[in-house]
């Protein structure tokens, strides 16, 4: 099991804070360190000082850190033009060496969008401008070096695209999530190299990666996406130190608990991620909501993975 360090910037950080943790997650051994991509915060947080953009985030992140995959998941298809995201996508992974990961989804956080102007169409429309989107970046990534590229779709039109410039890696990893039934596990199986289900009961992820293996097979994929999925982290030597984190986050320990959280001690963490990985999945994406407790993620990294 892979373990990557998951940041919401939008609930309350700068980008200092962000380093300092992506550098103790990269000293420590993780997998990677991602962050979401939103525009407002969530909950009764102050947010301050103000959300930040993922992807100037994560082109600083690229020159500041030397060996830990980076990524976002996911940002939305409704902030951002395709041509113009595969465009910072490709230049980010330039800048990191080739260790971007990319997550992409149709937003679903509608007071975000009418904060900062941002059109926020019907959930059909969404997907659709998913779809496209999906497309067209891997379309112009993947578009041989001197060739161009077209595409006629109903919300984006290219017309002789240079399709430059292209990732470091080919193919740059995409990462698709959701817990949709249909559409989610078809966009998967298309244009995935991981899927991740985030926020979900364990016994209940299973079925959804059987969804993406379904849909994989039914297009003639002959391996699905890699699987994944994302858990709040709050991990402690002993019960006050849980009890502490805990409160430090707003949360409860048992209502963490019943929604898939990793959480408790280390030995009680060791045994919930062996839950996730025997429901088939092969990285974890840990949520860490203090990014002031850095100690957090140097004792999962110690007295954790160490043991997976």
């Amino acid at each position: 099991m892979r373990l990557v360090i998951f940041t919401e910037p939008q609930q309350g950080a700068g980008h200092d804070d962000l380093l300092r943790l992506a550098k103790a997650a990269e000293d420590g051994g993780y997998d990677g360190f991602f962050r979401s991509d939103h525009y407002l915060k969530m909950g009764d947080v102050s947010g301050q000082p103000g959300p930040s953009d993922a992807w100037i985030t994560l082109a600083a992140l690229a020159v500041q850190t030397s060996r830990i995959r980076l990524g976002t998941l996911v940002s939305s298809a409704t902030f951002r033009l395709p041509g113009p995201l595969a465009i910072a996508v490709a230049q980010v992974d330039a800048m990191s060496g080739g260790r971007i990961e990319f997550g992409l989804g149709g937003g679903w956080f509608e007071t975000e969008h009418t904060a900062y102007g941002i059109p926020f169409p019907a959930l059909g429309e969404r997907f659709d401008r998913l779809e496209e989107q999906l497309e067209i970046i891997t379309g112009l990534w993947a578009t041989p070096a001197g060739s161009t590229y077209d595409f006629t779709g109903k919300h984006y039109q290219l017309t002789d695209s240079p399709a430059l410039p292209k990732p470091v890696q080919s193919p740059l990893p995409v990462i698709i999530g959701g817990h949709g039934k249909k559409r989610t596990p078809a966009l998967a199986a298309r244009y995935a190299a991981e899927f991740n289900v985030p926020f979900s009961k364990i016994e209940d992820i299973p079925a959804q990666f059987d969804r993406v293996r379904a849909a994989s097979t039914a297009i003639g994929r002959t391996e699905p996406p890699a699987f994944s999925a994302a858990a709040v982290l709050c991990v402690g030597r002993d019960d006050a130190e849980i009890r502490r984190r805990a409160a430090a986050i707003g949360r409860e320990p048992e209502e963490m608990r019943a929604s898939g959280g990793i959480v408790g001690t280390p030995a009680e963490a060791v045994e919930t991620i062996t839950r996730y990985a025997e429901a088939g999945a092969s990285r974890l994406f840990l949520q860490v909501l203090d990014l002031s407790d850095l100690d957090h993620v140097e004792l999962v990294a110690s007295e954790v993975a160490s043991q997976l």
